[in-house]
């Protein structure tokens, strides 16, 4: 297949480019602020997802037969254009030229208060700017483009090179930040590689609509913590435990996902953290 991949500079993008030039896709993908290292195998091109315009022109001049939209903001004053506006101009251009649209979305649209983890059939309540950009762009795609796939993950981790929010966990066991990790926020983290491997073999289906896949564990921020700091040789005492509804900033507390409907479409395991953490062994002494 031809690929197209926004946000192909972003953590995502670059699992996604990786896995897929390996399976044999041709790749393109955009970069807005953070320019590529120049690769003859991946067809750049730098992209304002802002610019209607500019992005149709893009895909036209590509052609994919499948977009996988990463790219976004999570805040300041690009948050809504980028994140929301940008991903509803995504899937105007998608729409206009007929091509397969698998649009990323986050469990972070949900206000976290509900018992139990959240199905596709839930409706977006978010609770913070991030989780009320991405819930609009979740209505944009959809009215833009209703045989669009929204799928929506978790936090996404990984260690080559290593993820920004387990990267902050390593220096708070290491004491090189003074931060809690809270007890009572809840996740379903997912390996980028198998996030990206799924989403992969998603853009060859047809499924259209909302779609979970996250990873199969239901994990609180600090025991993702106290894992990682085990994984990477360190001491697990050294993360102090906090509380999420003390926290003065709105907190989604439980963003945990059903993935069951994806896990049953898709040969790739949508694997638990401590089964990726046993499948790798110790990351780092």
């Amino acid at each position: 297949m031809r690929i197209f991949i926004t946000g192909g500079t972003g953590y995502l993008g670059g699992a996604l480019i990786r896995l897929a030039r390996v399976a044999g896709h041709t790749v393109g993908a955009s970069y807005f602020s953070q320019p590529p290292a120049p690769d003859s195998r991946v067809a750049w091109a730098p992209l304002d997802v802002r610019e209607p315009l500019a992005v149709e022109e893009t895909l036209d001049r590509f052609r994919p037969d499948a977009v996988i939209h990463t790219a976004f903001r999570q805040g300041g004053p690009e948050l809504f254009p980028i994140t929301a506006e940008g991903a509803g101009n995504v899937a105007r251009a998608a729409a206009a030229l007929g091509l397969r649209l698998v649009h990323m979305s986050s469990d972070v649209i949900f206000d976290g208060e509900r018992a139990g983890a959240y199905t596709e059939a839930d409706g977006p309540s978010p609770i913070s700017p991030y989780g009320e950009a991405k819930a609009r762009a979740e209505a944009l795609v959809a009215a833009a483009h209703p045989g669009a796939a929204i799928v929506r993950t978790s936090l996404i981790y990984g260690f080559d090179p290593i993820d920004r929010q387990t990267h902050f966990a390593l220096e708070v066991a290491r004491g090189e930040r003074a931060d809690r990790l809270f007890r009572d926020e809840f996740r379903c983290p997912i390996f980028v590689d198998d996030l990206a491997a799924g989403l992969l073999e998603l853009v060859a289906r047809d499924y259209a609509g909302v779609l979970h896949m996250a990873g199969a564990e239901v994990v609180s921020r600090y025991a993702i913590g106290q894992l990682m700091a085990q994984a990477f040789g360190l001491d697990p005492a050294g993360i102090a435990a906090g509380l999420s509804a003390e926290s003065p900033v709105p907190r989604p507390r439980n963003c945990v996902l059903d993935s069951s409907r994806a896990q049953s479409m898709l040969r790739t395991r949508l694997r638990g953290l401590r089964e990726v953490l046993h499948d790798l062994g110790r990351i780092a002494g």
